[in-house]
């Protein structure tokens, strides 16, 4: 079954999108015989990978469709029920590699919610009538204001450990501490109790943020919403850019968007994506806006981003990713420029941060990515960010016999340093010379600067350069060696060596995201070790077992 990340409001099955004025409202009212997984009721509104999938479309959507919109209230529309989490059955009919990705996905959501909160000015209300559990909660806490109605019956809570034997999927835990700042004993007691926490307990513990009797609770919401509306900087009255559809081909072992091309090749276990560069630039912001989601670096994160999603959910067998691109650098780097000058402008800030979370989801797939620059490459600005996301960047050295092109080149353009932060809140380059400043100030000393192989082996930009006598026996050997290693092995080498620095929530929420939290939901008689976890605790061993097989 291939699962399409593609989708839009009118094929939406679980969520309704109403926009009226500055507050629109996202009803969460999943029609349970719509799993992707024949067989599987989504019961109490609890979620699949194709409910979080409508998630993510409708908060990018909001993004860059509605700037009017400066508060999204995020509600049930079912009774007695807010969310129930990430649905059972579905997990246990899936495979350990859908499960991980599941998460990782789910997560990478509600960071876009806190991203567009952050740095939109689109602020989020969980509306929460009825039970919040689980995945549920989780999604409530991704807001910036938990409202609970207080009917006695409502109640918001984390049970995964004493229902299940597994830990909140979703970032709930770090939430908790990081974010709401729940004392840690509460916290310890909130999560090891099924029932949950009700009413005004629950904020007295910071679980929500405010607690609204049944007979003011529409007024309230709506008042609510107003006043979170109220404090963002979104223009009111900008025109929205349309999101149309990918103009995506599958042919056999290749997948073909108009800026992004993706050659499929199973005997060797990689896929190679290769991006192509822009062909026209926009004069000025009035020409940016006429492009709309035509406008390249749009146009090319989007293709990009359904592209490595792609290859993470339907080819886990393809455990390397060899980056390549093609075109002229020096129209990269004038994107980049107008990026860079006009990032006061709404439109040109949101293709900023889309790229950085292109670039963030990139850095959390877990396959082993290569880099590779050759003559014809436009490895410049915002394209470079891929050289320094990935594990190994090789460069060509020279020119190829009887090729026109020229030397390859690497170019970094001041989008390079700070501009798409990782998941530490570290530029890729930071990360990359982590402890030497003076790398930094070398490598920001070369901006705009084409550099040869030599150059960018001498500014450790690279990993290695080899000229034209060794490079297909180089790159070749590098590649097979790689994919000798344990893909269990590499999973963990690459998650740890690609996040040095400073410890985030995000980091955090990502880093105990691991394999085994879903490990109970992989065997057969799960219920039975539910059971046995309960009585002698998590002394059973968990399989690591990365997404890719």
């Amino acid at each position: 079954m291939r699962i399409d990340f593609a989708t839009e409001p009118g094929r939406y099955r679980h969520w309704d999108l109403a926009c009226d004025g500055a507050v629109a409202t996202l009803t969460l009212d999943v029609d349970p015989a719509g799993g992707l997984f024949p067989g599987t009721e989504l019961k109490l509104n609890s979620y699949d990978l194709g409910v979080d999938i409508e998630l993510a479309d409708a908060v990018q959507r909001l993004r860059f469709e509605h700037p009017e919109v400066h508060c999204v209230v995020i509600r049930s529309g079912k009774d007695n029920v807010f969310c129930a989490g990430a649905n059972i059955g579905a997990l246990a009919k899936a495979t350990h590699g859908h499960k991980v990705n599941f998460c990782k996905f789910t997560n990478e959501t509600r960071l876009a919610i806190e991203d567009a909160s952050e740095h939109s000015g689109q602020r989020y209300l969980a509306a929460v009538s009825g039970t919040a559990a689980g995945g549920g909660y989780e999604l409530a806490a991704a807001c910036d204001w938990i409202m609970l109605i207080d009917d006695r019956r409502s109640a918001v809570a984390l049970p995964e450990v004493p229902l299940l034997g597994v830990l909140p999927g979703t970032g709930g835990l770090t939430r908790l501490t990081d974010k709401r700042r729940v004392r840690r004993d509460l916290a310890d007691v909130f999560c090891a109790a099924e029932e949950g926490v009700r009413g005004r307990r629950a904020l007295d513990w910071r679980l929500v943020d405010e607690v609204v009797p049944p007979s003011a609770w529409e007024a309230k919401l709506r008042d609510r919403g107003l006043a979170l509306a109220a404090t963002s900087h979104r223009p009111g009255d900008a025109k929205g850019i349309a999101l149309p559809p990918l103009d995506r081909r599958i042919d056999g072992d290749a997948i073909l968007y108009r800026h992004v091309r993706v050659a499929l090749d199973r005997e060797r276990r990689q896929a190679d994506i290769t991006i192509l560069g822009p062909t026209e630039i926009p004069a000025d912001l009035a020409a940016i806006h006429a492009a709309g989601a035509g406008f390249w670096p749009l146009a090319m994160a989007r293709e990009l981003d359904d592209a490595v999603l792609h290859l993470r959910l339907n080819e886990p067998e393809l455990g390397i990713l060899v980056l390549r691109s093609e075109g002229d650098p020096t129209a990269v780097l004038a994107a980049d420029a107008l990026l860079e000058v006009h990032a006061g402008d709404w439109f040109v800030r949101e293709v900023r941060l889309l790229l950085k979370r292109v670039f963030k989801r990139i850095d959390m797939t877990s396959r082993s990515l290569f880099a590779l620059i050759e003559p014809g490459s436009c490895f410049a600005g915002c394209l470079a960010e891929l050289v320094f996301a990935a594990d190994r960047a090789l460069m060509f050295s020279g020119t190829r016999s009887a090729d026109n092109r020229g030397p390859a080149t690497l170019s970094l353009s001041p989008l390079n340093f700070g501009a798409f932060p990782m998941g530490n809140g570290l530029s890729r380059l930071a990360t990359r010379f982590i402890g030497e400043p003076d790398s930094i100030e070398r490598a920001q000393e070369a901006i705009g600067e084409p550099l040869a192989a030599e150059r960018a082996d001498e500014l450790g930009l690279v990993t290695a350069a080899y000229d034209e006598v060794d490079w297909d026996e180089e790159v070749r050997l590098a590649l097979e060696e790689r994919a000798s290693f344990s893909p269990d092995a590499l999973t963990g080498l690459e998650a740890n060596l690609r996040f040095a620095g400073p410890e985030t929530m995000e980091t955090r929420i990502f880093g105990r995201l691991t394999a085994w939290q879903n490990w109970i939901f992989s065997r057969p008689n799960a219920a039975a070790e539910t059971g046995a976890l309960k009585r002698y605790g998590s002394g059973l061993r968990p399989s690591f077992d990365p997404e890719r097989t």
